[in-house]
Order: structure tokens, then sequence, then C-alpha cells
């Protein structure tokens, strides 16, 4: 079994399949899912991009070779294009602006979600790092693909299925795995205990991140 399968069998398998039975998934594919949890998706996503592209710089940092350092910096760049250009057409269409985004702030799941994914590539290993970014790529890539088979009869969502379901994006998630297994004949035992805690950790707060913009969760207090 390859060290991503594992990674997979073990701590995201169970949970993928509760993603694509959420209400927000499943919205977004009959066109049932009102604008406004949308809106605070995609202004939530903003700030965790910005932050994801700071954790992909760190894998970049630590990454043991060549391709891997030219790899994760080029999508560190990229999800900030992303970012820019994606959520600039969707936010228009939101009736939002970028002013809007950064006066809203992050709430309580994707601080978290940010906080840890930045403390796993700033303080653990390599290995760990690349265990703690991967399920965002695997798991938009994996849900990208399930939608685009039925895309959206609104035009915001099917747009962003159409991203996260190309054969580009495929491409990228693939070469990213490749990089997992690869490490995966490297790490000891107790790296090898954390790398899975990390990956169903972050891929537990991807589940949270569509629950938390299905429920429009706000800071309590």
């Amino acid at each position: 079994m390859t060290f991503s399968a594992e990674l997979w069998d073990a701590g995201a398998a169970k949970v993928y399949d509760e993603i694509v039975r959420h209400p927000f998934i499943t919205g977004l594919t009959d066109g049932s899912l009102p604008h406004d949890k949308f809106r605070y998706f995609i202004v939530q996503d903003s700030h965790y991009l910005r932050s994801y592209s700071r954790a992909l710089a760190l894998v970049a940092g630590r990454a043991t070779d060549e391709d891997a350092v030219s790899m994760f910096a080029r999508h560190a760049a990229e999800a900030i294009e992303v970012e820019r250009e994606l959520h600039s057409s969707l936010l228009g269409s939101l009736g939002l602006t970028s002013a809007d985004v950064d006066a809203t702030g992050s709430g309580p799941t994707t601080t978290a979600y940010m906080s840890y994914l930045t403390a796993v590539c700033a303080t653990g290993t390599y290995a760990e790092a690349v265990a703690a970014v991967l399920p965002c790529y695997w798991i938009y890539r994996d849900v990208g693909r399930a939608l685009l088979e039925r895309s959206s009869p609104d035009p915001l969502y099917a747009q962003w299925i159409a991203t996260y379901g190309s054969p580009e994006f495929d491409a990228v998630v693939e070469s990213v795995l490749a990089v997992t297994d690869r490490l995966g004949a490297e790490v000891g035992p107790g790296e090898r205990d954390r790398c899975h805690r990390h990956f169903s950790t972050t891929t537990r707060y991807e589940w949270m991140f569509w629950d938390a913009a299905y429920h429009e969760l706000d800071w309590p207090v």
C-alpha cells in the first residue's frame, strides 16, 4: 500500500463520505444552497487560501529535493492567484469586494484550521508538513470530480465546481501524492504516527469548513 493510500484509509475515507453527503455540497449540485451560505464560504476561503499559501511556502522551505522545493513554491504562488482571480469574479457576482473580505475577517473554524496548518508546517518535519497540507489538495480534487459529473444549475456554483474538477487541478494533486508516496519509505514509526495524526486532523477541518459555511458560523462573543 502506498503511503498516501495508507493515510487516506486510516484518516480520510469515512470523513470524505460525510463531506459529499453534507447539505452544503449537495446544495451546490442541485442549486438549492442559499447564496448567503456560499458568500460566507467564499469569504472564508479567501482568508484560508492566503494562509494556505504561506503554509505551502513553509513546506517548500523544508523540502529535501529541488523538484519538491520548486513545486511547493509554485503551488504557494498559485494559491494566491486562485484567491485573486477566481474569488474576485465570484465576489463581484455575490456583491462583495476584497475590502468586504478584509472587514469580515476569518471565522472561528477558519482561524483554527489556519493556525493548525501553520504550526505543523513551521515546527514539524517535512513529512509532517506534507501530511498536513495534503487533505486540502486531495479532498477538493475528489469533491470537484464528484460534483463535475452533475455540475449545477446555478452558474456561480458551476464555475466553482469546474475549477476543482479540472484536469489541470488533477495533475497538481497527483504530483503532491507522488511526493507523499516517496516520503513514505523514509519516515520512521514515530514520525509516521504524527503524519497520520496531522492528516486526520486537517481532513476533519475540511468537513468543519463546509459545515461552518452551511451554518454561517460566527464568533460566539
